[in-house]
């Protein structure tokens, strides 16, 4: 063999070897580029109430919240990651919330989507301390000042711009009496101080308090005593089973009051409990679109709920529970990293933020954790169907920031 030819099957064979050793090296580069970790599933910790006084309310929420990590799965994730949003049930018990929550923190989660206000508030100096993210669906004027809470946030307009807003209206319809309803618990008593000095501020003459608990079957007593004070409206601070009970009791005894009720309280279930006694008297302050309302955002869950659950009844509720999962994508999809710190600093960023219209656009800042102050003003007609009277917009005035 002439060298020559020696010499030609050197360089085949020396650039064989360097083409495999590339080809090998590519491989390593591909393996460092894609780890087996990025495959992980980003896991959320749920804290719902499907079985205890709100599960009325809690169990639509619960699934439109699960319903939404498997829409954000089919659209991309985090940048890439799974979410995997774990639904623990605390029965509307606060010191079960405080259980699950050490559990997840325990674990490592760094974004929880929580539920009421009493349990809310008992965690509010726990994720603080911690850095946890803690997207809640209480939606407490005292949670929104980030001086005091700043790993707290939700997705709507509060309960203190929905019973202000509700005193605005009753005072814009000429009526000057009105009472307040509500269960003897954080999510009843919270607002009513923002509800009372709106009254003051308007000059309407308050009567006195009732409380209704969530679990009421019966509110004669509460209405006899209230039909003393004979108000023009009522405001409602409970849940829609609690509403019901109200309104039906209100018409056996006959009273006129009309009722403008909290988000918890009003929704697409209230005449199918409370029958024809709701038609023209019930009024619902609606931070978020009722369900199938003609807006782009409502595309996507209505088509997931029906594809998942065609046989089961929907709600807002669902929509809330879909929406704050929308702000939990959002912020971790902006985050520079995932951790507490950086994802709260990403929602920090959200600014005129699109839900398709299920809530008015979100904005938060470091300083003001109010996304919006917009809601809805709904009412039931004639015919017990759903309908909005106007949209109105709160001021955001800085004394009433964690008010």
């Amino acid at each position: 063999m002439s060298r020559g030819i020696l010499r030609s099957k050197w360089i085949v064979l020396a650039a064989t070897a360097m083409l495999v050793v590339a080809l090998g090296a590519l491989g390593c580069a591909k393996k460092e580029e894609a780890p087996k970790e990025a495959a992980k599933p980003i896991v959320i910790g749920g804290i719902f109430d499907t079985t205890g006084p709100t599960a009325g309310v809690g169990k639509d929420y619960a699934q439109g919240a699960l319903d939404a990590a498997d829409y954000i799965n089919a659209n991309g994730g985090i940048n890439g990651r799974p979410v995997e949003l774990i639904a623990n049930d605390y029965a509307y018990k606060p010191d079960k919330a405080v259980e699950l929550y050490k559990t997840y923190k325990d674990k490592g989660i760094f974004v929880i989507m929580g539920w009421g206000t009493g349990d809310t508030n008992a965690l509010k100096a726990l994720v603080s301390k911690d850095e946890i993210v803690y997207i809640s669906a209480s939606y407490d004027s005292l949670i929104n000042d980030p001086a005091k809470t700043p790993y707290n946030f939700y997705a709507s307009a509060s309960y203190g711009e929905a019973i202000r807003g509700a005193m605005q209206f009753v005072n814009e319809s000429g009526s000057k009496k009105v009472v307040f309803i509500y269960p003897d618990h954080p999510y009843g008593k919270n607002p009513i101080p923002s509800g009372k000095a709106m009254a003051a501020e308007l000059g309407l003459e308050v009567g006195p308090d009732q409380f209704v608990s969530l679990g009421a079957t019966d509110a004669v007593s509460q209405l006899t005593n209230m039909k003393r004070f004979n108000p023009d409206w009522a405001w409602i601070g409970g849940t829609v089973s609690s509403t019901a009970v109200i309104i039906k009791d209100a018409a056996k005894l006959g009273l006129d009051t009309k009722f403008i009720i909290n988000v918890w309280g009003f929704d697409e279930n209230l005449p199918k409990l409370a029958g024809d006694a709701v038609n023209e008297r019930a009024y619902g302050m609606g931070p978020f679109a009722m369900w199938g309302a003609d807006v782009p955002g409502m595309k996507a869950p209505m088509e997931m709920h029906n594809s998942k659950h065609p046989d089961d009844s929907h709600t807002v509720h669902y929509i809330q529970g879909w929406s704050s999962m929308m702000v939990m994508w959002e912020g971790m999809k902006r985050a520079s990293s995932l951790d507490g710190p950086s994802v709260k600093a990403a929602i920090e960023t959200l600014k005129d933020f699109d839900t398709g219209g299920l809530t008015a656009p979100i904005t938060f800042t470091p300083t003001d954790h109010r996304p919006n102050t917009t809601l809805n003003i709904n009412k039931m007609d004639a015919e017990g169907k759903i309908v909005t009277v106007k949209t109105v917009t709160l001021e955001r005035r800085p004394e009433w920031l964690g008010q």
